[in-house]
């Protein structure tokens, strides 16, 4: 028996959604869920034991960052990613492939692989399709994906197309290459905003009978409309019975909107990146604690969280922190957002149950200031 099962619990009567259940080599995945960004293995300023205690169930690292510092090999010799950051549940490692998009100022493309110059030192790293999937296998992630070309939102349609033709070859190139089966491969599918490119990409990725598969390419600099439109043409493409993962994409609101397309996967580093930066989401909405009013409010963050840090410190006193420049403030501020984030994947998972997902958007976008 493959030691990945995902199971459907429950699917809603007005639409996509589904609530799933994932099960894999380090534990059960309830979906939908948000998994945080740990880059350089870890999650910016939180320890294991704060993750595991506001819910987090999954996290992901990056295979071009770690190929860097300290090195697959190394974290491989010290007994893999999971024991050399002293996290027991599930991990996802990334390809490198988003580093084709976000530094490609420092990368030079072919059909045969990508090649980096290291925006530490200068130093060349050579990710080819066979490479990313070796490195993943050193580092010991239960779900790796395949290395993908990651476009632009900008780039014309025939670009794009030339794209999915080369994530196609490099995802079965990867699966040739993968040899752990205590390792879950994704296929990437891309193509822009542009409908027939996601068709050919999703029905040539389908042949290749992967166990998963993840939406890339979104949040690139498209408008969240293309992005709700794009999904509505890709998911439909994709298996019932295997989990469904939009990369990189991490607002609340866009969650939200993706669980209601069929999404069962994101991930994001907006909880942590926006809270070093003085901003924590709430059911309301987003708070800048640095704004004057907070500075004599002696509420918590968020009224109907139920976090260490709403549990525990004033909205005064997280303002404080950040005005004095203490390094205490990033770190409780990021500590609630990615909590705050657990909190909503439960509710969302919650409404999917009780078949009323669509009444619990409603209220939620209103609560947000959204519209729906």
């Amino acid at each position: 028996m493959s030691a990945f099962q995902f199971e459907l619990l429950a699917t809603e009567s007005a639409g996509p959604a589904r609530r799933g259940r994932w099960t894999t080599p380090h534990g059960v995945v309830e979906t939908p869920v948000f998994m945080p960004v740990g880059t350089i293995a870890t999650v910016k300023g939180l320890m294991p034991s704060q993750l595991k205690e506001v819910g987090v169930q999954k996290i992901l690292a990056n295979t071009y960052h770690l190929a860097l510092r300290p090195g697959s090999e190394l974290i491989a010799e010290l007994g893999g990613l999971h024991r050399f950051m002293n996290w027991d549940g599930p991990i996802l490692t990334d390809s490198g492939g988003f580093q084709v998009f976000s530094l490609a100022r420092l990368s030079k493309l072919t059909d045969d692989k990508v090649v980096f110059r290291s925006h530490l030192d200068g130093a060349l790293l050579e990710l080819s399709p066979e490479r990313a999937v070796a490195i993943q296998e050193q580092l010991g992630a239960d779900c790796i994906m395949c290395l993908d070309e990651c476009p632009a939102a900008d780039l014309p349609h025939e670009r794009i197309r030339l794209a999915v033709d080369r994530t196609t070859n490099w995802a079965k190139r990867c699966r040739d290459a993968q040899t752990r089966p205590d390792q879950a491969l994704f296929g990437i599918v891309q193509g822009g905003v542009y409908r027939d490119l996601r068709e050919r990409s999703a029905q040539a990725l389908l042949e290749l009978n992967f166990p998963g598969y993840a939406i890339g390419g979104l949040s690139v600099g498209e408008t969240p409309a293309q992005m709700y439109e794009t999904l509505d043409w890709t998911v439909p493409l994709l298996p019932t019975d295997k989990p469904r993962y939009l990369m990189g994409v991490g607002r609340p609101v866009d969650l939200l909107e993706a669980v209601c397309r069929g999404i069962d996967l994101f991930d994001c580093v907006l909880p942590t990146r926006n809270g070093r930066n003085a901003m924590a989401f709430t059911h309301e909405g987003a708070i800048r604690i640095r704004n004057l009013k907070y500075q004599k409010d002696l509420g918590p963050l968020d009224p109907n969280c139920s976090c260490p840090v709403c549990q525990q410190f004033s909205r005064a006193y997280l303002r404080h922190l950040f005005m004095v420049n203490e390094l205490l403030g990033p770190i409780l501020l990021s500590w609630h957002n990615v909590a705050y984030y657990q909190q909503l994947m439960a509710e969302i998972r919650a409404a999917i149950e009780a078949d009323r997902l669509q009444d619990f958007r409603r209220e939620q976008l209103a609560a947000w200031g959204e519209v729906a």
